[in-house]
């Protein structure tokens, strides 16, 4: 598998990065998880515009899939060539609906599924594509899922956002990549079931055994390097910020 990081920062976009998008690859196939904010004109800079072959949004809030309305419109006004077919959208319950509504003005009502098959995601495994691909539900104040992804014996899972759960920890458990959101900062912010801070995601990773750490979804006004070193004081594993444009072989 190839990692590529569109887009890593958290609540809105950075002079710097685009937020939550992450391009997965293997054997020709083209998974998106999540389209955040700014996301669509990052992800042409690595693939082109008509190239994906599915998408999974991990949760509905506008970080994380939002420039799917810009992608509609790629999609669905497209001239060379006519209409895109639609491309499988795995989302929670209501992702249809959410995304006609932060459009505003499609042309009907079921527009967005004309260039979209969306399909709901519950816990559970399944495939995409080539992968082998395991979601559960995690702890945020939405319906949201983190997700790990298998193929050729290797294993990257993305936590989307949560807060400390165990669902999580399971789903992390001996991957060779967790790609782990670190919104907060240890001992300045403390809202239970909402984001991670450093510390905890490396906790996160400690006891899920993970290989490596990514830390991702660090918003603005946040201090990455403070996360950074307080994730490394507690996971002795491989530890790194997410940045876009950056590339992982698995």
């Amino acid at each position: 598998m190839k990692l590529t990081v569109v887009g890593c920062s958290g609540s809105f976009p950075s002079a710097d990065s685009a937020c939550s998008s992450y391009l997965v690859e293997a054997d020709g196939f083209r998974l998106l998880l999540d389209m955040g904010n700014g996301a669509l004109g990052e992800l042409q800079r690595h693939i082109g515009l008509y190239d994906l072959d599915a998408i999974f949004l991990s949760h509905l809030h506008a970080d994380h899939c939002i420039d799917m309305c810009a992608y509609f419109v790629a999609r669905y006004y497209r001239h060379e060539g006519g209409r895109c077919a639609p491309l499988p959208v795995y989302g929670p319950e209501g992702t249809e609906q959410r995304l006609t509504t932060a459009y505003a003005d499609t042309p009907s009502a079921s527009s967005m599924s004309e260039v979209f098959d969306f399909h709901t995601v519950k816990p559970g495994a399944f495939e995409i594509g080539p992968f082998s691909v395991r979601t559960e539900k995690v702890c945020h104040p939405v319906e949201a899922y983190g997700i790990r992804v298998e193929h050729g014996g290797r294993a990257l899972t993305y936590s989307g956002d949560t807060g400390v759960c165990q669902a999580l920890d399971e789903l992390a458990a001996d991957t060779d990549l967790f790609l782990c959101e670190a919104a907060f900062t240890h001992g300045k912010e403390n809202i239970p079931a909402l984001h991670l801070n450093g510390r905890e995601a490396g906790e996160t990773a400690r006891r899920a055994g993970a290989r490596r750490l990514v830390l991702t979804h660090i918003p603005p006004w946040t201090d990455p390097q403070v996360n950074l070193t307080d994730a490394r004081r507690v996971f002795e594993g491989p530890t790194e910020l997410a940045a876009p444009g950056v590339t992982y072989e698995l």
